[in-house]
C-alpha cells in the first residue's frame, strides 16, 4: 500500500513536463511511492472520455452549455468513481463557448479588477463576441492568462496577505478548468478534507472536531500551520498530482499557463516559478488537490497504520489539526510532519505549531493540580476545556480574540468612511446584513457571550460615529436607545447547534 506521495505516469507520452510552454521534458526520476498503479485511458482498452465508438463530444458542442456542460460533468465524476485509477485524455474541449458564458454568469458583480482595469459589468456589455474571440485564440494557443494584480488585506496578527486578482477573462477560463478539476477529484478526496468543497464548509470541520474530542480519547492535539502555503507550492509537484488523474496534455499545458503566469505590483512584474496566488477562482481547488496527495493520503495510508492509539486529521485549506492519543505519537508525526512537507517544498511555522495536551485527561489532570489546560485556535475560534452545568466536561469554544479585535477594526473602519458618504436609513440596512453575517459564522453553541459583547460594541461604535456626522451631536444615549426601539438591529442567535454528547 502507498503512502500517498504522488508518482509519476508510466506513459511515455504522460512523463513530461508541461509548467512551461517550452517543448516539455521527460521527467527522469521515479517517484519512491507511486500514488497508484498507472493504467492508461483510452490508448490501452480504458473506457476514457474520448472513446471511439460514443465520444463525450459532439459537433455543436461549442454552442452548448448549462445542461450539456452539466451532463459531460456528470460523466466525468462518475466514471472517476467507478474506476480509480482512469486517467482521462480527452479534457479540453469541455471549455467552449457554451461553458464559458455559463462561467462568466456565475462569477461575483462589484469585485476588483486585474490589471486590465477591465470589470465583469464592461465585460459583459459584448459577452458573447468576447467569448467567441477567447475561444479563437485558445484554439491557436494564442491566449496567454495575464499577470495577476498584486493586492494585499489585513491579517488578524497585524501582518498582511498577499493576493492575486486575475482579469475578467482569465477569471473565466479559470472557472472552465475548475469544474473540470472537481467533477474528476471531488470524489477522490478524504473525508477529512472540509475546504472548498461542495456540501462542506468550516461549521462541518468544526462538528467533526467536536466529536473527535468528546466521544473519542483525544489527548493530544497538533495544532500546525503551513508557512505561506499558497506562495509555496512547488509547481513541478503540484503537476505530478494532476498527472494521477488527468492524461490531456493540453489542460495541462493550459493549467501550466496559469501557474507561471507571473505576478503584477506596483507597475513591475515578477516571474512565479513557486505557489498558486490567492485570490484566483483555481487556487483552491489546486491547494486541495495538492495537500491531498502530500498530507492527507499519507496521514491516512502511512502515519495511522504505525500507530497504537486514536488518531484524526480535520483540515479546512491549509488550516488543520491532528488528535492523538498518545503522547509519544503525537511527537513523533510532528517530527515526520515537518521532514514530509520539507520534501514537497513546504515548511512549518515554527512560532505557530506546537503540540499541547487537551481533552478530558488533560482537563481532568488540570483540576486535580489547580493549573490550566492549553487553548489552540482553528477556523477563527479558540478551543478550550470547559465544563456543562452539571460539572462534567465539554469542548468550550469563543470568538478567537484576534478575530475579535479585526472584526472590530474593520467595523469602526467601515462606519467612519460610510457615514456621510449616504444616508443613514441605507446603510443602517447594510450594518443589519452585517451584523446577520457575522451571527451566521460565530453563532456556535457556547459563544453566545461573545457575539453578544460584539453587538453591544457595535452599537457604541454606533453611537460614536453618528454623532461625528457633523459639529453638531445628533443623539444623546437616551435619544439613540429609542431609535434602536424603532429602527432595531438584529440580535445576537445561535445559527449552529455543535455540543456533542461525551460517549467517552
Amino acid at each position: 500500500m502507498n503512502s500517498g506521495e504522488p508518482g509519476y505516469p508510466q506513459s511515455r507520452s504522460m512523463r513530461q513536463q508541461v509548467l512551461k510552454d517550452e517543448e516539455p521534458q521527460k521527467i527522469s526520476r521515479q517517484s519512491d511511492y507511486p500514488i497508484v498503479s498507472m493504467k492508461q485511458g483510452n490508448a490501452c482498452g480504458e473506457k476514457g472520455i474520448e472513446g471511439t465508438g460514443q465520444d463525450i463530444r459532439e459537433t455543436s458542442a461549442t454552442l452548448k452549455g448549462g445542461e450539456w456542460m452539466a451532463t459531460k460533468l456528470n460523466i466525468l465524476t462518475n466514471r472517476a468513481k467507478e474506476n480509480p485509477k482512469l486517467r482521462f485524455t480527452s479534457l479540453i474541449h469541455l471549455i467552449n463557448e457554451g461553458s464559458l458564458l455559463e462561467c462568466l454568469g456565475e462569477l461575483k458583480t462589484k469585485k476588483a479588477p486585474g490589471i486590465d482595469g477591465v470589470r465583469l459589468e464592461e465585460y459583459e456589455v459584448n459577452k458573447v463576441a468576447n467569448i467567441k474571440g477567447l475561444i479563437d485564440r485558445m484554439k491557436l494557443w494564442k491566449y496567454r492568462p495575464q499577470p495577476t494584480r498584486r493586492a494585499y488585506i489585513p491579517k488578524s496578527n497585524g501582518d498582511r496577505r498577499p493576493l492575486g486578482i486575475p482579469t475578467i477573462e482569465d477569471k473565466v477560463v479559470q472557472m472552465g478548468i475548475k469544474k473540470i478539476l472537481e467533477a474528476i477529484f471531488e470524489d477522490d478526496f478524504l473525508d477529512v478534507s472540509y475546504g472548498f468543497r461542495p456540501n462542506r464548509n468550516c461549521h462541518k470541520a468544526l462538528d467533526v472536531l467536536d466529536k473527535a474530542v468528546m466521544t473519542k480519547p483525544v489527548n493530544v492535539v497538533v495544532d500546525m500551520d503551513i508557512e505561506k502555503f499558497f506562495d509555496t507550492i512547488d509547481h513541478k509537484w503540484l503537476m505530478k498530482c494532476l498527472e494521477q488523474r488527468i492524461a490531456d496534455r493540453n489542460l495541462l499545458r493550459l493549467i501550466g499557463r496559469f501557474l507561471n503566469a507571473g505576478i503584477m505590483e506596483e507597475g513591475k512584474f515578477s516571474e512565479t516559478d513557486r505557489g498558486t496566488p490567492q485570490g484566483g477562482i483555481l487556487s483552491p481547488v489546486l491547494a486541495n488537490i495538492y495537500l491531498h496527495f502530500i498530507l492527507d493520503l499519507w496521514f491516512e495510508r502511512h502515519v495511522k497504520r504505525q500507530l497504537k492509539g486514536y488518531a484524526c486529521l480535520i483540515r479546512y485549506a491549509d488550516d488543520f489539526v491532528v488528535c492523538f492519543q498518545n503522547d509519544d505519537e503525537a511527537k513523533e508525526f510532528s517530527e515526520m510532519l515537518r521532514q514530509r512537507l520539507d520534501k514537497f517544498g513546504l515548511k512549518t511555522a515554527k512560532d505557530k505549531s506546537r503540540i499541547i495536551d487537551f481533552g478530558r485527561r488533560a482537563w481532568y489532570k488540570a483540576k486535580q493540580t489547580g493549573g490550566k489546560v492549553s487553548t489552540f485556535d482553528f477556523l477563527g475560534f479558540t478551543h478550550y476545556c470547559d465544563k456543562t452545568r452539571y460539572g462534567k466536561f465539554k469542548l468550550g469554544r469563543k470568538t478567537a480574540s484576534s478575530k475579535f479585535r479585526q472584526k472590530m477594526k474593520a467595523a469602526n473602519l467601515w462606519l467612519k468612511g460610510i457615514r456621510n458618504l449616504v444616508e443613514l436609513r441605507e446603510w443602517w440596512r447594510i450594518l443589519g446584513r452585517k451584523l446577520i453575517g457575522h451571527y451566521n459564522y460565530y453563532g456556535i453553541s457556547g459563544n453566545m457571550p461573545q457575539i453578544r459583547k460584539f453587538y453591544q460594541r457595535i452599537l457604541l461604535l454606533v453611537y460614536k460615529w453618528i454623532n461625528r456626522r457633523s459639529q453638531k451631536k445628533s443623539y444623546d444615549w437616551e435619544q439613540f436607545r429609542r431609535f434602536l426601539k424603532y429602527n432595531p438591529l438584529p440580535i445576537p442567535k445561535i445559527y449552529h447547534l455543535t455540543y456533542t454528547l461525551s460517549s467517552y
